[in-house]
């Protein structure tokens, strides 16, 4: 078995309609669900990625309105890795992100940029080959636009004991130093250590929740099997109806979920109105008139976008 790299990757916003300004506005991703935190459904549970919300391009919020910004630490991740195309493509986003008001700095591979709550993110030339997974916003041309994930970086004061558990049981290739690679037959990317600052790790808005790794359906219970074979405290395997999923901590204490290729968004919704309404799984469907009055109401990025 193989993991189809990273499935998403879910943070914590405190400000819903600034997140979606800026996820779905400044970067140009489709917001492509728009529903609720399945284990506090008084929250929002906001998704973004490419046209279809394919796995591999899906960076996800929970938000708590109003919750103080964190800051990462020992143990948590501390930067989410996107692919542009090219050179050209980094241009495009130095200059739309000065206009934006978003400061970066530039190398000759990479740009660095901090999302408004101080989440560090990265944009690098995609060596890949693998399929770009691409939103096709209003004002972002389609050569330039984010094309998926392409790794996560997290802190860890201890990567060695995380290395039986990501090589003997999960399948990671070593990269070198405390590097590992993540590839299955379709897609693939990376997952590093780096050495923790002094400071203290800090959960809150700005910071990551856990990372996702994709999983075919018919191989997800083998990998709960599996995990658990290794010592690890899995959960057993829960349906989020939009996906499967289950969930443990690595090691260094990085939560891990190992999610499945499908069904995927359009379980729900027509793929040429993912994001617009609010989707609520069946057995959270009694709740839709309460929730309705305690959600933030959001903005729509895209057609704003569309009509300047």
């Amino acid at each position: 078995m193989k993991l189809e790299g990273i499935h998403h990757v879910t943070a914590i916003t405190g400000d819903a309609p600034g997140n979606v300004e800026f996820y779905g506005g400044v970067l140009g991703l489709r917001m492509v669900k728009k529903t609720v935190n399945q284990d506090d459904p008084t929250v929002y549970h906001l998704f973004y990625a490419d046209e279809r919300g394919s796995a591999g391009s899906d960076i996800t919020f929970f938000e708590y309105p109003g919750v103080p910004r964190g800051r990462a630490g020992d143990g948590m991740v501390h930067r989410v890795v996107f692919r542009v195309a090219d050179r050209e493509a980094l241009d495009f986003w130095e200059k739309r992100l000065a206009r934006e008001g978003t400061p970066t700095t530039r190398s000759e591979t990479s740009l660095l940029l901090t999302d408004p709550e101080g989440l560090d993110l990265e944009l690098v030339m995609d060596h890949s080959g693998d399929e770009p997974l691409r939103a096709e916003a209003p004002d972002v041309p389609i050569e330039s636009a984010i094309r998926g994930f392409e790794g996560v970086r997290a802190y860890s004061s201890r990567p060695e004991a995380s290395v039986e558990l990501f090589e003997g049981t999960l399948g990671f290739g070593s990269g070198g130093g405390h590097s590992w690679t993540v590839r299955g037959t379709q897609r693939g990317g990376f997952y590093r250590f780096d050495a923790p600052p002094q400071r203290r790790a800090l959960s809150g808005a700005g910071t990551v929740h856990h990372v996702a790794w994709a999983s075919p359906m018919d191989e997800h219970e083998q990998w709960q099997r599996k995990v658990a074979a290794a010592g690890m405290e899995v959960t057993p395997v829960i349906d989020r109806f939009y996906f499967r999923s289950i969930y443990f901590r690595e090691p260094s204490g990085v939560l891990f979920e190992i999610a499945t290729l499908g069904p995927g968004f359009t379980a729900d919704e027509d793929p040429a109105t993912l994001g617009e309404a609010l989707s609520l799984p069946p057995n959270y469907e009694h709740l839709r008139d309460k929730l309705v009055d305690v959600l933030t109401p959001l903005p729509n990025p895209r057609a704003a976008r569309s009509a300047s």
